[in-house]
């Protein structure tokens, strides 16, 4: 984070502007007033680094100037041993979905203050966070201003052959900033999913098709694949590459706006049939991960992957936990291990605190996501205004965004800096590495490919814990606060 690129520059600026006051004029102090020098600080001799939130925000992914030296001993502290002759699962990111209301916000930042957010939220260097994976809805998400997909006729009319098909809607503020985003980034994932069909490929029991509710009607399965493969063209024709997409968000519900409902025998038969063949026929590699809803349906995903002729165009699978266990992750992997995993949305909302937050979501997404196999955690929308927009008619009034954008002025919520815990330091291409699964301490680590190891451990418990982290026989010894979460860096 930029801030903490001050932490030395600043006192030393303090104590050039004071000898300069003192050399140039004692006028410049009023009698009596006392002079306090600030004394800078020096960065001392530590093996491990080690950034701070505390639950009190008294921290907020801090670094801290403590000196963490791994030595020979023991005592009778827990144990956190991270072992790196046992992997698991490569690491493909943690960020957020890039909502249209995200977007539209961030482009309405004035140039400077948008390249200089844009820089600490993307760039990979020491002092920004390094988001590098990010989800965008096809069309209209909920946290869109309007409905809208990329084939909207007039009522009644239909358009087989998608000669209406454009995605000029997303030329005002989505693609502008993607753009920008892949410039700092090149590398970063993209994961593309819509919110709905166009609505004349829509049936519903009501005969009432609209942007909510209804299903796929199967005859338009072929035209819905093509849809997609020229979406991912004229996404490419932009300069952005999507590296996934998921053929419906949260499939079982009906009730966001927009939504389309999507059985999984109907998602199955849609990818062997239609988009799965398409997507080779037209030369492209986009992956398909089926599903992206909620971990207490894992008979969804599974009955996709059981099938032979759909398992052989699925990537892997993706899931929310708004209901269920995260521990049904690894009940997916187990029993299709070829077969990825990933973590796709998570909201925090306006009704929570950032200590209720940051413990869950660290105990369940950043630790409990990447335990149980996935290779990404994103949380939801990256940011909102001060009314917890833009969002669709029906759409969430009570998701808290990453940032809030109100105006020129911009604020970091609780979901920035769970993800920036691991963005930051966890980076594509590391692996999971062995931790000790620890009821008041839980914790994961990782090898980058550069050799350095990243812990992160939350004290999910209401008072302090002093513990142990060892590593090739030695270890060093620190404390966190009730509710805190750190990462180490080594």
């Amino acid at each position: 984070m930029k801030k903490y690129a001050y932490q030395i520059a600043v006192p030393v600026l303090l104590i050039f502007a004071f000898f300069i006051g003192i050399s140039c004029s004692k006028k410049a102090v009023p009698t009596g007033t006392p002079i306090i020098p600030v004394v800078p600080v020096t960065p001392v001799k530590t093996d491990v680094a080690m950034w701070l939130t505390n639950s009190n925000q008294s921290a907020l992914l801090q670094k801290q100037n403590i000196a963490l030296n791994f030595a020979a001993g023991s005592n009778s502290n827990t144990n956190i041993a991270v072992d790196t002759t046992t992997t698991y699962q490569s690491i493909d990111g943690f960020g957020f979905c890039l909502t249209g209301g995200s977007a539209t916000l961030i482009n309405g930042l004035a140039p400077t203050q948008q390249s200089t957010l844009l820089q600490e939220l993307f760039a990979t260097d020491s002092t920004h966070i390094g988001i590098s994976y990010i989800r965008i809805s096809i069309g209209a998400s909920d946290l869109s201003a309007t409905d809208f997909t990329y084939d909207d006729v007039a009522s009644g009319q239909t358009d087989v052959n998608l000669s209406s098909f454009s995605i000029s809607s997303e030329l005002t503020d989505l693609i502008p900033v993607l753009k920008k985003i892949i410039a700092i980034n090149p590398t970063i994932k993209i994961l593309a999913t819509p919110w709905t069909a166009p609505v004349w490929m829509k049936i519903s029991p009501t005969g009432n098709n609209g942007f909510t509710a209804g299903s796929l009607n199967p005859t338009y399965y072929g035209v819905y694949a093509n849809y997609f493969v020229k979406y991912i063209q004229a996404m490419k024709a932009q300069g952005i590459t999507i590296d996934a997409v998921t053929p419906q968000n949260e499939p079982l519900n009906p009730n966001n706006n927009p939504s389309m409902v999507v059985q999984p025998v109907e998602e199955c038969n849609f990818i062997k049939n239609n988009l799965g063949p398409q997507l080779s026929a037209a030369g492209l590699t986009t992956k398909i991960i089926v599903y992206d809803h909620n971990t207490d349906r894992t008979d969804y995903p599974l009955t996709i992957l059981a099938d032979p002729a759909a398992y052989a165009y699925v990537d892997g699978s993706a899931f929310h936990l708004y209901a269920g266990s995260i521990n049904a992750l690894t009940q997916v992997h187990n029993q299709y291990p070829a077969k990825n995993i990933y973590f796709t949305e998570q909201y925090t909302a306006t009704t929570g605190t950032f200590a209720g937050d940051l413990s869950w979501h660290i105990a369940n997404l950043i630790v409990g996501a990447t335990k149980n196999w996935s290779r990404n955690v994103l949380e939801w929308n990256l940011a909102t205004d001060a009314a917890y927009g833009p969002h669709t008619n029906g759409g969430c009034s009570t998701c808290q965004g990453a940032l809030t954008i109100s105006g020129s002025g911009i604020s970091r919520n609780v979901s920035y800096y769970i993800i920036a815990h691991a963005s930051k330091f966890v980076r594509p291409g590391a692996v999971r590495i062995g931790s000790p699964d620890e009821t008041t301490l839980p914790n994961v680590a990782f090898k980058n490919t550069d050799g350095s190891k990243v812990l992160i451990v939350l004290n999910s418990s209401n008072t302090s814990q002093t513990f142990n982290i060892q590593f090739n026989g030695k270890m060093v010894t620190s404390t966190l606060t009730g509710g805190a979460v750190a990462t180490y860096i080594w």
